[in-house]
């Protein structure tokens, strides 16, 4: 006769080998769910832990209040149809991005200063994994704001908070939600020269401005099946929306800020040890009626000259310098 230990055991065991099945079927079917209808993965919401980049740590973390200028990059055949870092597939057609902290999926607004394009696009990846920049682009991204023959661009990034709530919320917990700012129409993947759909802002138009009209576009239709209506899948599927809405110019100057001080001494000692490294100076500035010193160099002429001073300062011990477009 087996004891009573014995098969107090077994029961135990056969509670947990139940619970780990109702937990293996319940995540499976989060899997299932979680995959667009021709069964690529959805991937998954996603903030993450602190990790390094070239000895460079960062820090994830939901920030509705993002804005930032800087240099944007683009990212393209090397990592087509590869796992992306929240588990979603790559693909360098669809408007996606790589950001260091912003959470996955987000939505932001991408605007190259240089020409005025702006458009929105969903972050579902980490990167780049270059010190100087802000923001790698997905290949057709960088070819509607009009930067991918040169490579890098000056852009603003600025997310999008109700937008990048409600899109969190539909990862999290499956609830129906609908993104305005985001075309619902799908959009044929371009096979050669990408032809852009150029709309106007309230703006005034850029004097020698040339908005491109695209072909008409094949008969498709914009109906979602019913399981996939107002769900996450609708909103992966709307990551291929190609509006670009056209604005002014900035004119901005680059800058490598490699550090910024509440007490002034700190900056001037640190302007001493750069000296040699480029054209150092402390630019005060009154930050919500507190005083900082910041200590940059520049203005610089390219971004290959940013990119040289950058990884000198970082390696003079300095890893939170950055690359400024103002």
């Amino acid at each position: 006769m087996k004891s009573l230990a014995t098969i107090s055991f077994m029961t135990l065991a056969l509670l947990l080998s139940a619970c780990a099945e109702t937990e293996f079927v319940v995540h499976t079917a989060k899997q299932v769910q979680n995959a667009t209808s021709d069964g690529r993965p959805l991937g998954r919401y996603k903030v993450g832990s602190p990790y390094a980049i070239n000895n460079v740590w960062y820090y994830p973390q939901v920030d509705y209040g993002y804005v930032e200028t800087g240099i944007a990059s683009w990212y393209g055949p090397n990592f087509h149809n590869k796992d992306t870092a929240n588990g979603e597939v790559f693909d360098q057609n669809a408007v996606t991005a790589a950001h260091r902290t912003l959470p996955m999926p987000s939505v932001v607004r991408v605007t190259n200063l240089e020409n005025g394009r702006a458009l929105v696009v969903r972050i579902n990846d980490r990167g780049p994994f270059a010190h100087g920049r802000i923001i790698d682009l997905s290949r057709r991204s960088a070819q509607l704001l009009g930067f991918q023959r040169q490579g890098t661009a000056k852009v603003r990034v600025e997310i999008l908070p109700e937008e990048s709530r409600q899109i969190a919320e539909a990862y999290q917990s499956g609830k129906p939600v609908q993104l305005a700012s985001l075309n619902t129409a799908p959009v044929p993947t371009p096979t050669a020269a990408p032809s852009v759909g150029v709309s106007k802002g309230n703006v005034s138009e850029i004097p020698g401005t040339i908005v491109l009209t695209p072909p008409p576009p094949p008969v498709v239709s914009t109906t979602p099946s019913p399981a996939d209506q107002g769900s996450a899948v609708d909103l992966a599927r709307q990551s291929r929306s190609q509006t670009v809405i056209q604005s002014q110019p900035e004119q901005t100057e680059i800058f490598v800020q490699a550090g910024a001080f509440t007490n002034a001494n700190n900056a001037d000692k640190l302007t001493q040890i750069l000296a040699d490294v480029g054209p150092v100076r402390i630019d005060p500035r009154q930050i919500e009626g507190k005083y900082f010193y910041r200590v940059r160099l520049g203005p610089l002429e390219n971004v290959e000259d940013a990119d040289r001073i950058l990884e000198a300062i970082i390696g003079r011990g300095y890893p939170g310098a950055r690359v400024i477009v103002e």
